[in-house]
């Protein structure tokens, strides 16, 4: 056997030390030449894929953007007027205008307008205040937008799950579950036994399992699919303040409408009290009144929106560092997080449904 020749070694340590800092030289020096071209904006790319949008934006193929259109449909002044998303031509900027029934629309971060006759000097046809808000005309729009049809999606999904699971039953002669009802029962049974009983009681809950159901699993299957990376119909639907505000409206108007006389009693008269104490805690009570569905409105809100907001955030630090030896550490935290994600989508459901079966039997409690 030959003998190590040491010097060979060092030199070529060397060499290959040379080799690594002359590549990363030239690929730093490349990078910032394409960051001079088109600077990375963090909040803009974070607040496009959290938003809502008029397509499913799928990705980039040499540079054009491969998406799914939806439906437009507007209320303008001359009546309804519809066209498919892909007429704007992927902008955003105001930079293009649709002509539908003698009338111009443009499209400006998301929301559509009027459209002015001329460009202005930044190539829109509309106009921005100081603040750089459009001053033009927003058309009433009722567009099917990804989130509209992420909703109607899951809808959908669950009456073919629980078709399905109500047909096995039928078919089976000991009652038995059998196919996707083996996996849908066991969680019939937990909202019924953890959820609804203890807190609406034993003689009363029946009446509100249905709408205790629909809203955890509406909120459950919502929230896997924004968790999809690779599904063309992902959307941030629990995201939007406008679909937990409609869900907690839902939960208020319930609680308000079966309220029992101790309710409002407890709320407006607390027994037990002296006056003028009585009196100081009843605008407190009305108040919370209206507090505990806000709660619940932004607790599912802030929660869903804030784990996506987490996981892009660090992918991003990639573009941010402007250096490829950051991914790892991006790709791990970002795997850690959404593993948390999974088990935060179905947290938020059942906190969402238990808060309403708490505020049902707080309204349905009767006078001790």
């Amino acid at each position: 056997m030959g003998t190590i020749n040491y010097n060979h070694i060092k030199k070529l340590i060397l060499g290959l030390f040379f080799v690594f800092a002359f590549s990363s030289l030239i690929a730093q020096e490349h990078q910032e030449e394409t960051i001079k071209v088109e600077e990375f904006n963090i909040t803009e790319m974070i607040m496009h894929h959290i938003g809502d949008s008029h397509n499913f934006h799928i990705l980039d193929w040499n540079g054009h953007p491969l998406s799914i259109s939806l439906p437009i449909i507007l209320w303008t002044d001359n009546g309804l007027v519809t066209f498919m998303s892909n007429e704007f031509h992927h902008d955003e900027k105001g930079t293009v205008v649709v002509e539908k029934g003698n009338q111009r629309f443009t499209l400006f971060h998301g929301k559509i307008y009027y459209a002015n006759d001329t460009k202005n000097s930044n190539g829109e046809y509309i106009t921005l205040d100081y603040e750089n808000h459009p001053k033009n005309l927003k058309v009433i729009d009722l567009s099917i937008t990804k989130n509209v049809f992420s909703m109607f999606l899951s809808i959908i999904v669950l009456i073919i799950l629980f078709l399905a699971a109500a047909r096995s039953y039928k078919k089976s002669n000991n009652n038995m579950p059998s196919g996707i009802a083996k996996f849908i029962e066991p969680i019939i049974i937990f909202i019924r036994d953890e959820v609804a009983i203890p807190n609406i009681g034993e003689h009363k809950y029946r009446k509100y399992m249905p709408f205790l159901l629909t809203i955890f699993f509406f909120i459950w299957l919502n929230n896997i699919f924004g968790l999809i990376p690779f599904f063309p119909f992902s959307s941030n639907l629990s995201g939007n303040i406008g679909f937990t505000f409609t869900l907690a409206l839902l939960t208020f108007i319930i609680t308000t409408v079966v309220a029992k006389k101790n309710y409002w009693k407890h709320i407006f008269w607390m027994p037990g009290l002296p006056v003028p104490m009585k009196i100081f805690l009843a605008p407190i009570e009305f108040i919370g009144m209206f507090v505990k569905p806000i709660a619940l409105m932004i607790r599912l809100f802030a929660n869903i929106t804030a784990g996506h907001v987490i996981v892009l955030s660090l992918i991003s630090l990639i573009f941010i560092l402007k250096t490829v030896w950051i991914s790892p550490a991006s790709v791990i935290f970002t795997v850690f997080i959404s593993v948390i994600e999974i088990l935060v989508v179905a947290i938020q459901a059942y906190i969402f449904t238990m808060l309403s079966a708490l505020y049902f039997g707080q309204a349905l409690e009767e006078e001790h």
